[in-house]
């Protein structure tokens, strides 16, 4: 009856909205809302699932060859259950800090939460400030890998520019996400990526076995302890894509219905990924490692072409995911977040794609970027501080008593929710940040002294670069 009550409570606000924006009934205001107002849990699936596997895609098999093809396939299902438990942990505290807040009366329909205020709500403001830096540091360069992916990727189809100019480029055209106001508005958006990844996924696979294995092909991964864990924290940034859990949450019309969605995606997600990436390697082998994007490695062809211009549209669509939440940062931090007027919060938010722009034309290093980024700051974004967070929320008994959400008995109740959030905390520490940034920044800083910072053309031929 309590559960019943909480619903009630959580889904409130959304069953108002709804209802106001039902007012008009035209054909057109139907396919609107079809098209661009999506809050159920298909919604949240499509954009969880759509958001993880990016253009990370094309860089697991080059992953695989630092890693071996056995290290590349347990990684990913491993980091891929490990990030679910994150992902639902992150929910968990969402509904807690959203339920104590509508109990207070506090109204959100013009106000977006997001997870530093979630922990500001629950643990106090040093809680979100540390929260506040990693989440928008790794949604910052989140954005600059999508950015860098765009212009790898054109590049294969149109080698008449350099990579550095494609980004240019680029960067203007994802600067137009700042009209897309919230992630209720992303429900076509999400469903086309999601088919988007999948053909590009499964061309890779098709492409690769019907290619067969290059003359003289070697599979010697792992051979450095470098290059193994340096491929190992590019799966860990694969699976840490739940960064914008809680604002996929808050567009829900019923965020309680989470708890499961990460996971169905991530089921999803290791259909595309461990057959593409183990396709590409076996056919490839050692030659992946100095070609971090899997589309160099085959012909060009109109399948191809097709893949590569799919993956960009995709690329824009994720870099509105990972830039959305700094968006709505920043609208609070100028006080414009709950302006009515798009345009004026269009305007507000274009100061945030500056950075975005100059970082990707500092450093294009498509793949090795990502392991950085993944060592250095999804290692606690997602990983590190939801656990830690989970556990010091419910320390008392109190809180456990009166918790919105318990863990469910059969993975051990409080005391299980406890010893899986401590191996969370010391695997990730010791393995994806310890040892984890110890390679990437070797492997970045050989990346920076072998192509340079503003490099042109990064991994292009020598008669291109």
């Amino acid at each position: 009856m309590a559960s019943e009550k909480v619903e009630t409570v959580i889904a409130g606000n959304y069953v108002e909205m709804e209802r106001e924006s039902d007012v008009k009934t035209s054909a057109k205001s139907k396919l609107s809302t079809f098209l661009w107002h999506g809050g159920s849990a298909y919604d949240a699936w499509f954009s969880s699932a759509s958001n993880q596997v990016a253009q990370v895609l094309l860089t697991l098999p080059y992953s695989f060859s630092q890693l071996g093809l056995l290290s590349g396939i347990l990684f990913q299902l491993f980091y891929g259950l490990m990030g679910s438990w994150t992902a639902y942990l992150i929910s968990l505290l969402y509904v807690e800090y959203r339920t104590r807040k509508e109990r207070e009366k506090v109204d959100f329909r013009n106000h977006v939460i997001q997870w530093f205020e979630v922990l500001d709500g629950l643990l106090g403001k040093h809680w979100r400030n540390v929260g506040l830096f990693f989440n928008c540091t790794f949604l910052l360069f989140g954005s600059v890998i999508q950015l860098i992916a765009c212009a790898s990727n054109i590049y294969y189809i149109n080698d008449n520019l350099d990579k550095r100019t494609w980004t240019y480029i680029f960067g203007a055209c994802c600067a137009t996400t700042v009209f897309i106001p919230s992630f209720h508005n992303y429900r076509i958006w999400s469903f086309l990526g999601l088919i988007m990844t999948t053909y590009t996924a499964w061309y890779l696979t098709i492409a690769s076995l019907i290619h067969g294995q290059v003359e003289g092909v070697k599979h010697s991964g792992p051979s450095t302890m470098v290059l193994y864990f340096t491929g190992a924290t590019n799966i860990l940034y694969t699976f840490g894509g739940h960064a914008v859990t809680v604002e996929i949450m808050h567009a829900m019309w019923k965020p309680q219905k989470f708890k499961l969605i990460y996971l169905m995606a991530t089921l999803y997600v290791l259909t595309l990924t461990l057959p593409s990436a183990s396709a590409v390697y076996w056919a490839f082998g050692d030659n992946l490692l100095t070609h971090s994007n899997a589309l160099a490695m085959l012909p060009k062809t109109r399948f191809r072409d097709t893949a590569v211009v799919l993956m960009l549209i995709h690329q824009f669509i994720t870099f509105g995911f990972a830039c959305t939440p700094l968006y709505f940062v920043w609208e609070k931090f100028i006080q414009m977040h709950e302006t009515k007027s798009m345009v004026k919060r269009a305007l507000a938010r274009l100061p945030v794609v500056i950075p975005i722009w100059f970082l990707a034309i500092i450093f294009p290093f498509f793949g090795p970027i990502n392991s950085t980024v993944g060592s250095l700051l999804v290692s606690f974004t997602v990983y590190i501080i939801p656990a830690l967070a989970h556990m010091v929320t419910f320390a008392s008994a109190s809180a456990r008593e009166n918790a919105v959400e318990k863990p469910p008995s059969f993975l051990g109740g409080w005391a299980g929710s406890y010893t899986m959030n401590i191996f969370v905390v010391v695997w990730v520490l010791i393995v994806g940040f310890g040892f984890g940034g110890w390679a990437s920044m070797l492997n970045f800083i050989n990346q920076v002294n072998t192509f340079g910072l503003f490099t042109k053309c990064y991994q292009c031929p020598p008669h291109k670069a």
